[in-house]
């Protein structure tokens, strides 16, 4: 077979069934294809030992006639996701060392498929971000350029590792979390497909918290049936996880007919914004015609509360991640900062968050607990909520109405180049994220699709909102989108 590392997962799972390469093959092409990759800064934790033990597992269970879907495929996982023995630092200073004893719910669940973890993937640090540039490994570069420049640009956060190394063909899929777009828009900036699942759909326990209500796992994959495979495995009812819904988990890909004839899709007004570039609405126009063509019902809907959702998002998250991170202190696991002489415990917990937290997760957190502060909860936190749930309620009243699945586009532009968008303004930073929280604030399942190029070659992409609890649906409307868009190109190999 010629070069393993761009088979998708679907095509690999059939070729491993007949015999025509074995997961240790694959895996070493994997593993080959990450080393001469450094210069994305895509891995960050490599695990060849763990890797070849599981690729050598999964071939005797495929001999056996025992294997599911995922059995010897290799992928990535965030480092995010805690992973019993290796490194998990969830990109932070702070988790310096921090080598967990137990294995999160989601890898166990990919582990026990069969599925191969070829090392972790750099991120934004506790997945704060939207263009992977606080990561305390350093940038995580897209494989994408713009036309003949060589500037360097952002995968998207905060799972820009992930996407990344997807994109770039280092492993066949990643796992992704999402807390306000973080699986979605760097799908998005890098041409491959992301979903976030509904709120409760996979487990959270053994993922670093950031926003325990708005965070949720999900598969970034390279086209939808890929994450139709990898979803499947990863979902289910966890009883350690008390937000985890006991629902019985369908076969994704198994409803991927690419039939929507009688949809009806709808197309909400207000994520019509000032100043969107003219690519990004004609791309939207075009998504709508595709499925149209393919035999949807188009309505125009309203989502009125949606102008509120960015600043209702940054009051949420930042003050559930003020009041998660507050564990990281210094006593028990990670950094500990060099004390004084007459130090007691308050300097060294002062001392441990200066030097070990990075500046976007210093800010956040310094906004949470503001937020959270005696004089300003009701005015924020409280009202926040409100906004939260009067958001909620506009897709439950969209839904009602009977509409099956909300077409969007997924981000404000194509991806930018690293340091576009610094220090100066992190509210511009925050404007990434303007079609994407919507779906989080109201625990929705999301997709995002890539089904075009701009004029300077780089991926774009439409997201596809569904109906809680009816990812099967979702995917299959994307499905019929990324058939009629038929997106296949590719970065041109530079690292």
């Amino acid at each position: 077979m010629t070069d393993l590392t761009k088979l998708k997962i679907a095509e690999a799972r059939d070729a491993l069934r007949k015999g025509d390469v074995t997961s240790a093959e694959l895996t070493e092409a994997c593993l080959s294809a990450i080393d001469k990759a450094d210069a994305l800064n895509a891995f960050v934790h490599k695990t060849p030992e763990i890797a070849r033990e599981q690729a050598a597992a999964a071939d005797a269970r495929i001999k056996a006639g025992d294997a599911p879907a995922l059995c010897g495929i290799p992928l990535g996982i965030k480092d995010l996701f805690c992973t019993k023995g290796v490194a998990s630092q969830a990109a932070s200073a702070i988790l310096d060392g921090f080598k967990p004893e137990y294995e999160s719910t989601v890898t166990s669940q990919l582990f026990d498929a069969g599925a191969v973890m070829l090392g972790k993937l750099n991120m934004d640090e506790f997945a704060m971000g939207s263009s992977n540039e606080t990561s305390t490994y350093g940038n995580v570069i897209n494989p994408w350029r713009r036309g003949n420049d060589d500037a360097a640009l952002t995968p998207g956060g905060s799972s820009g590792g992930s996407a990344s190394a997807v994109a770039a063909d280092l492993c066949l899929g990643a796992t992704g979390t999402d807390t306000g777009g973080s699986i979605r828009q760097p799908a998005a900036f890098t041409g491959i497909t992301g979903i976030k699942p509904t709120y409760g759909r996979c487990s959270r326990w053994g993922i670093v918290a950031f926003a325990s209500s708005l965070d949720q796992a999900g598969p970034m994959a390279k086209d939808v049936r890929d994450a139709a495979i990898m979803l499947q495995a990863m979902c289910g009812h966890d009883p350690k996880d008390s937000t985890s819904a006991d629902l019985p988990v369908p076969d994704f890909e198994a409803m991927l007919t690419g039939d929507i004839k009688g949809k009806t899709i709808g197309i909400p007004r207000e994520y019509h914004m000032d100043g969107m570039p003219a690519e990004i609405d004609a791309l939207w126009a075009e998504g709508r015609k595709m499925l149209q063509d393919a035999g949807a019902k188009l309505v125009d809907i309203s989502l009125p509360h949606t102008k509120y959702a960015l600043p209702a998002y940054y009051v949420i998250a930042p003050a559930e991640a003020s009041s998660n991170l507050a564990r990281y202190d210094g006593v028990r696991y990670g950094h500990r900062a060099k004390l004084s002489h007459g130090d007691g415990i308050t300097e060294m917990y002062e001392k441990t968050r200066a030097e070990g937290f990075g500046e976007e997760v210093k800010r956040r957190v310094m906004i949470g607990t503001y937020v959270l502060s005696a004089g300003f909860y009701d005015a924020y936190y409280n009202r926040a909520r409100k906004v939260r749930t009067l958001i909620k309620k506009d897709f439950e009243d969209v839904f009602a109405q009977g509409v099956d699945a909300i077409l969007t586009p997924a981000t404000p532009s194509a991806a930018f180049g690293l340091g576009e968008m610094t220090e100066a303004d992190p509210v511009q930073m925050y404007l990434n994220d303007v079609f994407t929280v919507t779906v989080n604030l109201a625990g929705l399942p999301g997709i995002a699709v890539p089904t075009g190029v701009d004029k300077q070659g780089l991926p774009l992409g439409l997201q596809l909102i569904g109906r809680p609890w009816e990812e099967g649906d979702l995917l299959n409307c994307a499905y019929a989108l990324e058939q009629a868009a038929g997106f296949v190109a590719k970065p041109a190999k530079w690292w």
